[in-house]
């Protein structure tokens, strides 16, 4: 079973993935305004734009996604992606 990850750290994931995705994302809106749920495909993200964005990540957090992580559900939306962060650096 995954371990919930502190609420801090949560935090601070968010407003890096955010930063990340406002700068690599191509995002038709502000990522500032995005709820952690809000679909980021509909906000205008596209596949390559999410290659970028896993990119910043992996640098950023210094983690590498596997494979099996590589799929529009991982990069949905905040929320998905702070998930997958948080099972990474674990």
């Amino acid at each position: 079973m995954p371990q919930n990850t502190g609420v801090a750290e949560i935090t601070v994931n968010l407003a890096a993935i955010r930063e990340i995705l406002a700068q690599y994302g191509r995002i038709a809106v502000d990522a500032s305004g995005l709820r952690i749920d809000s679909d980021l495909y509909e906000a205008g993200l596209t596949s390559l734009a999410t290659v970028n964005v896993m990119l910043a990540l992996e640098n950023h957090f210094d983690v590498e996604f596997p494979d099996a992580m590589l799929g529009r559900k991982t990069f949905s939306s905040l929320e998905s992606i702070a998930e997958a962060i948080a099972e990474l650096v674990r």
